[in-house]
């Protein structure tokens, strides 16, 4: 799986992963083929952002002879959703790491300000000892993910990797500058931010997208 990191930031290049932000982008895709695509590059998104997890080596008994293999320890992978349309990242990384802990901190950005609003909070205990994967899809200004990534070192998260669908230049701009410690992982940086602060050309509300409210 080719990468072009950049700074701090990854833009995962993949022929399924291309094919699935299409699906997303085409506003004629209807809700469950949207939120199958979601799900779709939320694996391949996962997979290359936890490339590089620890693992432990534990002997393990095939049908046919014992061995040593690696495992995921406790408390090595944590998934924090920033809601709510984290959740249809979400839904795949669940999948792919049923092992890992959850948390979400609920923001909404204000349409006046474009500020994030906070509004609910709760997060896995021993973040320190893991990765912990903050999950958005859509990064544009920057400001609610980074106010999330706040929250997560608040809770004691040391080690913070940023997935999103679409970035914007603004939102990875803001994002380094506030948190140059987070590595961003993404299928696609676009043009920039219209001046409603929405991602051009991007693919609309993912969370309306997602839910089926748009």
């Amino acid at each position: 799986m080719p990468d072009h990191p950049t700074d701090g930031v990854t833009v995962v290049e993949h022929a399924l992963a291309a094919h699935y932000l299409t699906t997303l982008r085409d506003r004629d895709t209807a809700m469950p083929a949207f939120r199958s695509a979601m799900r779709g590059l939320s694996l391949i998104l996962g997979a290359e952002a936890t490339r590089d997890l620890a693992l432990v080596r534990r002997l393990v008994a095939t049908p046919l002879e014992e061995m040593e293999a690696g495992r995921l320890e406790e408390d090595t992978l944590f998934l924090v959703s920033v809601l709510r349309a984290g959740e249809g990242l979400l839904e795949g990384l669940r999948a792919l790491v049923p092992e890992a802990r959850i948390g979400h901190v609920g923001l909404y950005r204000d349409p006046a300000t474009l500020k994030p609003v906070h509004y609910y909070e709760h997060l896995p205990p021993r973040m320190d000892r893991g990765l912990v994967l903050v999950v958005d899809p859509m990064l544009a200004t920057g400001s609610s993910a980074a106010a999330a990534v706040d929250r997560v070192k608040q809770h004691g998260g040391r080690r913070i990797r940023l997935l999103s669908v679409i970035a914007a230049p603004e939102g990875v701009a803001a994002m380094r500058a506030q948190h140059p410690d987070v590595e961003i992982f993404t299928a696609a940086i676009d043009r920039g931010l219209d001046g409603h602060g929405y991602i051009r050309p991007g693919l609309g509300d993912a969370g309306d997208r997602y839910f089926g409210t748009d």
